[in-house]
């Protein structure tokens, strides 16, 4: 199994590493185009801003190879909001691989950032959930969504419901940080593995 987690140069790349590491996973960390193509799974995580991201990867050369990609690819957070068509967050057109875009939390007098535990609830069947009870608990940091659509697997409510998990065809993304969450977050991460 090639696992492959996408250097984004915009992440806490280690912590996605160690938590596959954890799980008995070999993951390795890369930008190259060569290794990303030949990988049997790929995560694209990401930390910061849609627009030093998206920057990142163009100065890479990895925006037509990502959307080029047939083999199950996980966003995390940020590289969840990347798979969207457009982020509001620098007004930056993302990679287009889900019609949806990225839009601030609106303000219901809750804090921004979202950050702590919050609960997810998920489309029955879907086997990146398998095994994990439904509304349990994952860890959130994040001041701009995705809101519900026909892509969503599960949502989040934070004074609105948003996407907590998006997907279509070979592309899975995930809001919260399933290395930051536990047991529930280590066993996403191995049905990801395991189970797509």
């Amino acid at each position: 199994m090639k696992l492959v987690i996408i250097d984004t140069a915009c992440a806490n790349l280690s912590s996605v590493k160690f938590a596959f590491d954890r799980l008995g996973y070999v993951a390795e960390i890369t930008s190259d185009l060569n290794k990303i193509k030949a990988a049997d799974k790929l995560i694209l995580p990401g930390v910061g801003t849609a627009v030093a991201a998206m920057k990142n990867l163009q100065e890479r050369g990895l925006i037509e190879v990502i959307r080029n990609l047939t083999q199950p690819v996980l966003g995390i957070c940020l590289g969840m909001q990347l798979m969207t068509a457009f982020s509001e967050e620098g007004k930056v057109n993302t990679l287009n691989l889900m019609p949806s875009q990225t839009v601030l939390i609106p303000d219901t007098g809750l804090p921004l950032p979202h950050m702590g535990w919050n609960n997810v609830r998920y489309v029955e069947g879907c086997p990146l959930f398998d095994g994990i009870e439904q509304n349990s608990h994952f860890y959130f940091v994040h001041s701009y969504a995705v809101s519900p659509n026909d892509n969503t697997i599960a949502t989040c409510h934070y004074g609105v419901d948003f996407s907590a998990a998006i997907a279509k065809g070979n592309f899975y993304g995930v809001q919260f940080h399933p290395e930051r969450s536990g047991k529930n977050g280590a066993l996403l991460l191995r049905n990801f593995v395991e189970k797509i």
